[in-house]
Protein backbone atom coordinates (compact mmCIF):
# COMPACT_ATOMS: atom_id res chain seq x y z
CA UNK A 1 0.00 0.00 0.00
CA UNK A 2 1.40 3.39 -0.99
CA UNK A 3 1.83 6.11 1.61
CA UNK A 4 0.33 9.56 1.18
CA UNK A 5 2.44 12.52 2.32
CA UNK A 6 1.33 14.35 5.46
CA UNK A 7 2.92 16.40 8.20
CA UNK A 8 4.62 14.10 10.72
CA UNK A 9 5.19 11.23 8.26
CA UNK A 10 8.75 9.89 8.41
CA UNK A 11 10.22 8.10 5.41
CA UNK A 12 13.83 6.96 4.99
CA UNK A 13 14.86 9.20 7.87
CA UNK A 14 13.13 12.32 6.48
CA UNK A 15 10.32 13.62 8.75
CA UNK A 16 7.84 15.76 6.82
CA UNK A 17 7.14 19.21 8.24
CA UNK A 18 4.93 21.93 6.79
CA UNK A 19 3.48 21.61 3.28
CA UNK A 20 4.98 24.56 1.39
CA UNK A 21 3.26 24.32 -1.98
CA UNK A 22 0.54 22.44 -3.82
CA UNK A 23 0.93 22.31 -7.60
CA UNK A 24 -0.92 20.58 -10.38
CA UNK A 25 1.40 17.58 -10.38
CA UNK A 26 3.21 17.57 -7.02
CA UNK A 27 3.33 18.86 -3.46
CA UNK A 28 6.41 20.38 -1.78
CA UNK A 29 7.20 19.69 1.88
CA UNK A 30 9.68 21.06 4.38
CA UNK A 31 11.88 18.16 5.61
CA UNK A 32 14.91 17.54 7.81
CA UNK A 33 17.39 14.69 8.25
CA UNK A 34 19.97 13.99 10.96
CA UNK A 35 22.73 13.54 8.36
CA UNK A 36 22.13 16.89 6.65
CA UNK A 37 22.23 20.28 8.35
CA UNK A 38 21.10 22.38 5.38
CA UNK A 39 17.48 23.43 4.62
CA UNK A 40 15.74 20.86 2.41
CA UNK A 41 12.44 20.27 0.64
CA UNK A 42 10.77 17.08 -0.53
CA UNK A 43 8.81 16.91 -3.78
CA UNK A 44 6.11 14.23 -3.92
CA UNK A 45 4.13 13.63 -7.16
CA UNK A 46 0.36 13.84 -6.85
CA UNK A 47 -0.84 10.40 -7.90
CA UNK A 48 -4.60 10.03 -7.87
CA UNK A 49 -6.75 7.00 -8.50
CA UNK A 50 -7.32 7.92 -12.16
CA UNK A 51 -4.94 8.04 -15.13
CA UNK A 52 -1.70 9.61 -13.99
CA UNK A 53 0.66 8.38 -16.70
CA UNK A 54 2.32 11.73 -17.50
CA UNK A 55 2.81 12.52 -13.80
CA UNK A 56 4.41 9.14 -13.09
CA UNK A 57 6.68 9.16 -16.14
CA UNK A 58 7.62 12.82 -15.60
CA UNK A 59 8.68 12.05 -12.04
CA UNK A 60 10.75 9.11 -13.24
CA UNK A 61 12.45 11.51 -15.66
CA UNK A 62 13.27 13.90 -12.80
CA UNK A 63 14.71 11.08 -10.70
CA UNK A 64 16.84 10.01 -13.66
CA UNK A 65 18.15 13.45 -14.60
CA UNK A 66 18.55 15.47 -11.41
CA UNK A 67 21.18 13.31 -9.63
CA UNK A 68 23.36 13.66 -12.74
CA UNK A 69 23.41 17.46 -12.52
CA UNK A 70 25.85 19.62 -10.60
CA UNK A 71 26.84 23.24 -10.13
CA UNK A 72 25.19 26.38 -8.73
CA UNK A 73 22.38 26.49 -11.32
CA UNK A 74 20.70 23.25 -10.22
CA UNK A 75 19.46 22.11 -6.80
CA UNK A 76 21.58 19.52 -5.00
CA UNK A 77 19.79 16.15 -4.66
CA UNK A 78 19.94 14.62 -1.18
CA UNK A 79 17.61 11.63 -1.43
CA UNK A 80 14.91 9.90 -3.45
CA UNK A 81 12.40 7.13 -3.10
CA UNK A 82 10.65 4.85 -5.55
CA UNK A 83 7.00 4.12 -6.20
CA UNK A 84 6.98 0.98 -4.04
CA UNK A 85 6.16 2.97 -0.87
CA UNK A 86 6.01 6.69 -1.72
CA UNK A 87 7.85 8.37 -4.60
CA UNK A 88 9.81 11.46 -3.61
CA UNK A 89 12.92 13.46 -4.29
CA UNK A 90 14.67 15.62 -1.67
CA UNK A 91 16.73 18.63 -2.73
CA UNK A 92 18.36 21.60 -1.05
CA UNK A 93 16.01 24.49 -0.35
CA UNK A 94 17.01 27.49 -2.48
CA UNK A 95 17.30 30.47 -0.17
CA UNK A 96 16.56 33.33 -2.56
CA UNK A 97 12.96 32.50 -3.49
CA UNK A 98 11.07 32.22 -6.77
CA UNK A 99 11.71 34.39 -9.81
CA UNK A 100 7.94 34.51 -10.41
CA UNK A 101 7.57 37.35 -7.90
CA UNK A 102 10.00 39.46 -9.94
CA UNK A 103 8.37 38.46 -13.22
CA UNK A 104 4.95 39.63 -12.02
CA UNK A 105 6.32 43.19 -11.68
CA UNK A 106 7.09 43.46 -15.42
CA UNK A 107 7.87 45.63 -17.26
CA UNK A 108 11.07 46.15 -15.32
CA UNK A 109 13.68 48.89 -15.64
CA UNK A 110 15.84 48.08 -18.65
CA UNK A 111 18.98 47.77 -16.55
CA UNK A 112 17.22 45.08 -14.49
CA UNK A 113 15.97 43.31 -17.63
CA UNK A 114 19.49 43.05 -19.02
CA UNK A 115 21.00 41.90 -15.72
CA UNK A 116 18.30 39.29 -15.09
CA UNK A 117 18.44 38.10 -18.69
CA UNK A 118 22.17 37.44 -18.39
CA UNK A 119 21.69 35.37 -15.23
CA UNK A 120 18.86 33.34 -16.79
CA UNK A 121 20.80 32.60 -19.97
CA UNK A 122 23.93 31.59 -18.01
CA UNK A 123 21.85 29.06 -16.05
CA UNK A 124 20.46 27.54 -19.25
CA UNK A 125 23.91 27.44 -20.84
CA UNK A 126 25.21 25.52 -17.82
CA UNK A 127 22.32 23.05 -18.07
CA UNK A 128 22.95 22.48 -21.79
CA UNK A 129 26.62 21.80 -21.09
CA UNK A 130 25.40 18.91 -18.93
CA UNK A 131 23.47 17.42 -21.89
CA UNK A 132 20.01 18.45 -20.63
CA UNK A 133 17.29 20.39 -22.47
CA UNK A 134 14.74 21.70 -19.96
CA UNK A 135 11.73 22.04 -22.32
CA UNK A 136 9.53 23.74 -19.72
CA UNK A 137 11.27 27.03 -18.99
CA UNK A 138 8.94 29.53 -17.35
CA UNK A 139 9.20 32.02 -14.48
CA UNK A 140 8.01 29.47 -11.90
CA UNK A 141 10.90 27.18 -12.77
CA UNK A 142 13.59 29.76 -12.03
CA UNK A 143 14.63 30.18 -8.41
CA UNK A 144 17.33 32.57 -7.21
CA UNK A 145 20.13 32.01 -4.73
CA UNK A 146 20.97 34.86 -2.39
CA UNK A 147 24.36 34.87 -4.11
CA UNK A 148 22.63 35.78 -7.39
CA UNK A 149 22.71 32.57 -9.44
CA UNK A 150 19.50 31.44 -11.11
CA UNK A 151 18.53 27.85 -10.26
CA UNK A 152 16.47 25.75 -12.66
CA UNK A 153 13.91 23.35 -11.17
CA UNK A 154 11.16 20.98 -12.36
CA UNK A 155 12.70 18.53 -14.83
CA UNK A 156 9.58 16.46 -15.44
CA UNK A 157 9.45 17.36 -19.15
CA UNK A 158 13.20 17.50 -19.69
CA UNK A 159 15.36 15.52 -22.10
CA UNK A 160 18.85 14.20 -21.34
CA UNK A 161 20.85 13.81 -24.52
CA UNK A 162 22.51 10.61 -23.26
CA UNK A 163 19.48 8.91 -21.67
CA UNK A 164 16.28 7.34 -23.04
CA UNK A 165 13.47 9.83 -23.58
CA UNK A 166 10.66 8.16 -21.63
CA UNK A 167 8.13 10.87 -22.43
CA UNK A 168 8.66 10.60 -26.19
CA UNK A 169 8.37 6.82 -25.97
CA UNK A 170 5.02 6.86 -24.14
CA UNK A 171 3.22 10.05 -25.20
CA UNK A 172 2.62 11.57 -28.62
CA UNK A 173 1.14 14.96 -27.70
CA UNK A 174 3.17 18.19 -27.38
CA UNK A 175 4.13 18.99 -23.79
CA UNK A 176 5.12 22.30 -22.27
CA UNK A 177 3.69 25.58 -20.96
CA UNK A 178 1.79 27.13 -23.85
CA UNK A 179 2.87 30.81 -23.60
CA UNK A 180 6.54 29.74 -23.82
CA UNK A 181 6.50 26.56 -25.92
CA UNK A 182 8.67 26.64 -29.05
CA UNK A 183 7.18 25.92 -32.51
CA UNK A 184 9.23 22.73 -32.85
CA UNK A 185 7.84 21.48 -29.52
CA UNK A 186 4.36 21.96 -30.95
CA UNK A 187 5.54 19.72 -33.82
CA UNK A 188 6.55 17.08 -31.20
CA UNK A 189 10.31 17.66 -31.34
CA UNK A 190 11.99 17.07 -27.97
CA UNK A 191 15.66 16.96 -28.91
CA UNK A 192 16.52 20.57 -29.79
CA UNK A 193 18.25 22.80 -27.18
CA UNK A 194 17.16 25.83 -29.20
CA UNK A 195 13.65 25.25 -27.81
CA UNK A 196 14.91 26.55 -24.47
CA UNK A 197 16.26 29.67 -26.18
CA UNK A 198 12.80 30.37 -27.61
CA UNK A 199 11.31 30.17 -24.10
CA UNK A 200 14.03 32.52 -22.84
CA UNK A 201 13.17 34.96 -25.61
CA UNK A 202 9.49 34.86 -24.61
CA UNK A 203 10.37 35.59 -20.98
CA UNK A 204 12.71 38.45 -21.91
CA UNK A 205 9.90 39.88 -24.06
CA UNK A 206 7.61 39.93 -21.01
CA UNK A 207 10.27 41.40 -18.69
CA UNK A 208 10.89 44.22 -21.17
CA UNK A 209 7.30 44.96 -22.23
CA UNK A 210 4.98 43.54 -19.56
CA UNK A 211 3.10 41.61 -22.27
CA UNK A 212 3.19 38.02 -23.57
CA UNK A 213 4.45 37.79 -27.18
CA UNK A 214 1.52 35.56 -28.19
CA UNK A 215 -0.89 36.12 -25.32
CA UNK A 216 -1.84 33.19 -23.08
CA UNK A 217 -3.20 30.44 -25.34
CA UNK A 218 -4.96 27.60 -23.52
CA UNK A 219 -5.13 25.16 -26.42
CA UNK A 220 -2.67 23.69 -28.92
CA UNK A 221 -4.67 25.41 -31.67
CA UNK A 222 -3.67 28.72 -30.10
CA UNK A 223 -0.02 27.65 -29.91
CA UNK A 224 -0.02 26.69 -33.60
CA UNK A 225 -0.50 30.33 -34.70
CA UNK A 226 3.07 31.24 -33.74
CA UNK A 227 4.27 29.19 -36.70
CA UNK A 228 3.26 32.08 -38.97
CA UNK A 229 2.24 35.07 -36.78
CA UNK A 230 5.08 37.29 -35.52
CA UNK A 231 4.79 39.14 -32.18
CA UNK A 232 4.43 42.90 -31.85
CA UNK A 233 8.01 44.27 -31.79
CA UNK A 234 9.03 45.16 -28.21
CA UNK A 235 10.01 48.72 -29.20
CA UNK A 236 6.48 49.31 -30.53
CA UNK A 237 5.26 48.73 -26.97
CA UNK A 238 8.16 50.41 -25.18
CA UNK A 239 10.17 52.74 -27.45
CA UNK A 240 13.08 53.18 -25.00
CA UNK A 241 14.09 49.54 -25.47
CA UNK A 242 17.45 49.69 -27.30
CA UNK A 243 17.60 48.24 -30.78
CA UNK A 244 20.27 45.74 -29.78
CA UNK A 245 18.01 44.28 -27.06
CA UNK A 246 15.08 43.99 -29.49
CA UNK A 247 17.45 42.21 -31.89
CA UNK A 248 18.33 39.65 -29.19
CA UNK A 249 14.72 39.07 -28.13
CA UNK A 250 13.31 38.71 -31.64
CA UNK A 251 16.20 36.53 -32.78
CA UNK A 252 15.47 34.15 -29.91
CA UNK A 253 11.80 34.07 -31.02
CA UNK A 254 12.40 33.23 -34.68
CA UNK A 255 10.15 30.35 -35.77
CA UNK A 256 12.81 28.34 -37.60
CA UNK A 257 15.39 27.08 -35.05
CA UNK A 258 18.14 27.32 -37.69
CA UNK A 259 17.70 31.12 -37.76
CA UNK A 260 17.53 31.47 -33.98
CA UNK A 261 20.47 31.69 -31.59
CA UNK A 262 22.16 28.32 -31.89
CA UNK A 263 23.42 28.04 -28.30
CA UNK A 264 22.70 29.69 -24.95
CA UNK A 265 26.39 30.64 -24.74
CA UNK A 266 26.03 32.59 -27.99
CA UNK A 267 23.01 34.45 -26.58
CA UNK A 268 24.84 35.12 -23.31
CA UNK A 269 27.78 36.58 -25.19
CA UNK A 270 25.53 39.07 -27.02
CA UNK A 271 23.90 40.15 -23.75
CA UNK A 272 27.33 40.79 -22.30
CA UNK A 273 28.64 42.63 -25.38
CA UNK A 274 25.75 44.80 -26.68
CA UNK A 275 28.08 46.91 -28.83
CA UNK A 276 28.95 43.75 -30.79
CA UNK A 277 25.34 42.71 -31.55
CA UNK A 278 24.77 42.66 -35.30
CA UNK A 279 21.62 44.68 -36.00
CA UNK A 280 19.31 43.38 -38.71
CA UNK A 281 15.87 44.52 -39.86
CA UNK A 282 14.52 42.91 -36.67
CA UNK A 283 16.20 45.60 -34.56
CA UNK A 284 14.36 48.43 -36.36
CA UNK A 285 10.86 46.89 -36.61
CA UNK A 286 8.06 48.97 -35.12
CA UNK A 287 5.03 46.95 -36.24
CA UNK A 288 4.00 43.37 -36.99
CA UNK A 289 4.33 41.95 -40.49
CA UNK A 290 1.52 42.72 -42.89
CA UNK A 291 -1.27 40.31 -43.71
CA UNK A 292 0.30 39.31 -47.04
CA UNK A 293 3.56 38.21 -45.42
CA UNK A 294 1.64 36.36 -42.73
CA UNK A 295 -0.55 34.65 -45.34
CA UNK A 296 2.50 33.53 -47.31
CA UNK A 297 4.03 32.02 -44.16
CA UNK A 298 0.73 30.36 -43.26
CA UNK A 299 0.61 28.62 -46.65
CA UNK A 300 4.05 27.11 -45.99
CA UNK A 301 3.88 26.46 -42.26
CA UNK A 302 0.46 24.81 -42.15
CA UNK A 303 1.97 21.88 -44.08
CA UNK A 304 5.17 21.70 -42.01
CA UNK A 305 5.72 18.53 -39.99
CA UNK A 306 9.15 19.14 -38.49
CA UNK A 307 12.19 21.41 -38.47
CA UNK A 308 15.76 20.28 -38.96
CA UNK A 309 17.21 19.30 -35.58
CA UNK A 310 20.85 18.85 -34.56
CA UNK A 311 22.21 15.32 -34.34
CA UNK A 312 23.00 15.74 -30.66
CA UNK A 313 23.37 18.36 -27.94
CA UNK A 314 27.14 18.12 -28.16
CA UNK A 315 27.07 18.57 -31.94
CA UNK A 316 24.86 21.65 -31.64
CA UNK A 317 27.05 23.32 -29.04
CA UNK A 318 30.23 22.46 -30.92
CA UNK A 319 28.91 24.07 -34.11
CA UNK A 320 29.07 27.62 -32.71
CA UNK A 321 31.86 27.70 -30.11
CA UNK A 322 33.14 30.78 -28.30
CA UNK A 323 36.95 30.79 -28.50
CA UNK A 324 39.13 33.09 -26.41
CA UNK A 325 42.69 33.88 -27.41
CA UNK A 326 44.95 35.51 -24.83
CA UNK A 327 47.50 37.70 -26.62
CA UNK A 328 50.84 39.02 -25.32
CA UNK A 329 51.41 42.39 -27.01
CA UNK A 330 54.91 43.01 -25.68
CA UNK A 331 57.75 43.34 -28.25
CA UNK A 332 59.32 40.06 -27.10
CA UNK A 333 55.97 38.32 -27.61
CA UNK A 334 55.57 39.37 -31.25
CA UNK A 335 56.47 35.97 -32.77
CA UNK A 336 54.15 34.22 -30.36
CA UNK A 337 51.32 36.65 -31.15
CA UNK A 338 51.78 35.94 -34.88
CA UNK A 339 51.64 32.20 -34.18
CA UNK A 340 48.41 32.64 -32.20
CA UNK A 341 46.77 34.59 -35.01
CA UNK A 342 47.72 31.88 -37.53
CA UNK A 343 46.33 29.23 -35.17
CA UNK A 344 43.01 31.09 -35.00
CA UNK A 345 42.77 31.21 -38.77
CA UNK A 346 43.36 27.44 -38.92
CA UNK A 347 40.68 26.84 -36.29
CA UNK A 348 38.17 28.91 -38.26
CA UNK A 349 38.57 26.51 -41.19
CA UNK A 350 37.14 23.68 -39.07
CA UNK A 351 34.87 25.91 -36.92
CA UNK A 352 33.49 28.39 -39.48
CA UNK A 353 30.75 29.72 -37.16
CA UNK A 354 33.01 30.29 -34.13
CA UNK A 355 33.04 33.59 -32.27
CA UNK A 356 36.52 34.84 -31.37
CA UNK A 357 37.21 36.90 -28.24
CA UNK A 358 40.70 38.41 -28.10
CA UNK A 359 41.95 39.44 -24.67
CA UNK A 360 45.06 41.04 -23.26
CA UNK A 361 45.84 41.23 -19.55
CA UNK A 362 46.92 44.47 -17.88
CA UNK A 363 48.55 43.31 -14.68
CA UNK A 364 47.70 45.46 -11.66
CA UNK A 365 48.94 45.63 -8.09
CA UNK A 366 47.08 43.74 -5.37
CA UNK A 367 45.76 47.08 -4.11
CA UNK A 368 45.22 49.65 -6.85
CA UNK A 369 46.93 49.85 -10.22
CA UNK A 370 50.74 50.17 -10.36
CA UNK A 371 50.65 52.62 -13.24
CA UNK A 372 47.74 53.94 -15.28
CA UNK A 373 49.67 55.75 -18.02
CA UNK A 374 52.76 55.08 -20.10
CA UNK A 375 55.82 57.36 -20.42
CA UNK A 376 54.02 59.52 -22.99
CA UNK A 377 50.98 60.00 -20.74
CA UNK A 378 48.71 57.64 -22.70
CA UNK A 379 46.14 55.62 -20.79
CA UNK A 380 47.53 52.07 -20.60
CA UNK A 381 44.15 50.35 -20.87
CA UNK A 382 43.17 52.35 -23.94
CA UNK A 383 46.59 51.90 -25.54
CA UNK A 384 46.41 48.13 -25.02
CA UNK A 385 42.90 47.98 -26.48
CA UNK A 386 43.95 49.91 -29.59
CA UNK A 387 46.95 47.59 -30.07
CA UNK A 388 44.80 44.49 -29.54
CA UNK A 389 42.26 45.62 -32.14
CA UNK A 390 45.06 46.31 -34.60
CA UNK A 391 46.44 42.82 -34.00
CA UNK A 392 42.98 41.28 -34.51
CA UNK A 393 42.22 43.03 -37.81
CA UNK A 394 44.09 40.37 -39.80
CA UNK A 395 41.72 37.67 -38.48
CA UNK A 396 39.18 39.20 -40.86
CA UNK A 397 35.88 38.47 -39.11
CA UNK A 398 32.78 40.72 -38.95
CA UNK A 399 32.39 42.80 -35.80
CA UNK A 400 29.59 40.66 -34.32
CA UNK A 401 31.92 37.63 -34.30
CA UNK A 402 35.13 39.28 -33.13
CA UNK A 403 35.53 41.07 -29.80
CA UNK A 404 38.55 42.61 -28.06
CA UNK A 405 38.89 43.24 -24.33
CA UNK A 406 41.67 44.27 -21.97
CA UNK A 407 41.37 42.51 -18.61
CA UNK A 408 42.80 44.02 -15.45
CA UNK A 409 43.95 42.10 -12.38
CA UNK A 410 46.92 41.11 -10.24
CA UNK A 411 46.77 37.48 -11.43
CA UNK A 412 46.78 37.16 -15.26
CA UNK A 413 45.92 33.47 -15.22
CA UNK A 414 42.93 34.01 -12.95
CA UNK A 415 41.76 36.92 -15.10
CA UNK A 416 41.66 34.63 -18.15
CA UNK A 417 39.89 31.87 -16.21
CA UNK A 418 37.28 34.28 -14.82
CA UNK A 419 36.60 35.76 -18.27
CA UNK A 420 36.18 32.28 -19.77
CA UNK A 421 33.82 31.21 -17.00
CA UNK A 422 31.67 34.36 -17.16
CA UNK A 423 31.33 34.21 -20.96
CA UNK A 424 30.73 30.43 -21.19
CA UNK A 425 33.81 30.01 -23.35
CA UNK A 426 34.27 26.68 -25.13
CA UNK A 427 38.00 26.88 -25.81
CA UNK A 428 41.01 28.97 -24.77
CA UNK A 429 43.96 29.52 -27.11
CA UNK A 430 47.04 31.06 -25.57
CA UNK A 431 50.79 31.19 -25.86
CA UNK A 432 53.63 30.12 -23.60
CA UNK A 433 57.09 31.63 -23.73
CA UNK A 434 60.25 29.58 -23.58
CA UNK A 435 61.36 27.85 -20.41
CA UNK A 436 62.98 29.86 -17.62
CA UNK A 437 64.05 29.24 -14.07
CA UNK A 438 61.28 31.51 -12.75
CA UNK A 439 58.57 29.60 -14.62
CA UNK A 440 60.03 26.26 -13.61
CA UNK A 441 59.76 27.00 -9.91
CA UNK A 442 56.84 29.43 -9.69
CA UNK A 443 54.69 27.99 -12.45
CA UNK A 444 53.34 29.73 -15.57
CA UNK A 445 50.12 31.45 -16.58
CA UNK A 446 49.43 28.82 -19.24
CA UNK A 447 49.91 25.97 -16.75
CA UNK A 448 47.47 27.63 -14.35
CA UNK A 449 44.84 28.09 -17.07
CA UNK A 450 45.22 24.48 -18.27
CA UNK A 451 44.81 23.20 -14.71
CA UNK A 452 41.87 25.36 -13.62
CA UNK A 453 39.80 26.36 -16.67
CA UNK A 454 36.43 24.68 -17.15
CA UNK A 455 36.93 24.33 -20.91
CA UNK A 456 39.52 22.94 -23.28
CA UNK A 457 42.81 24.83 -23.65
CA UNK A 458 45.41 24.89 -26.44
CA UNK A 459 48.86 26.27 -25.63
CA UNK A 460 51.07 27.50 -28.48
CA UNK A 461 54.86 27.67 -28.08
CA UNK A 462 57.39 28.97 -30.60
CA UNK A 463 61.00 27.86 -30.79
Amino acid sequence: MQLRPHTGLKIDGFPLGEKLHTGGFATIWDVTHPDHDLPMVMKVPTILDGYDGPTIVGFEVEQMIMPRLSGPHVPRVLGSGGFEVMPYIVVEKIDGGSFLQVFQKAPLPLSDVIEIAARMVHAVADLHRQHVIHLDLKPENFLQRKTGEMVLVDYGLSRHDLLPDLLAEEFKIPMGTFPYIAPEQYLRCRDDPRSDLFALGAMLYVLATGKMPWGTPETLRGVRKRLWRDPVPPRAIRPEIPEWLQEIILRALVVDPMRRYQTAAQMAFDLGHPQQVKLTDRAHKMKQDGWLQVFDRWRVMRKLRKFEAPKSMAAQMAAVPVIVTAVDLSPEGERLADALRNAIKRMLVTEPEARIACVNILKTARIGIDQTTDDQGNNLHVARLVALKAWAEAIDLPDHRLTCAVLEGPDPGQAIIDYATTNKVDHILMGARGHSTTRRYLGSVSAQVVAEAHCSVTVIRVQ
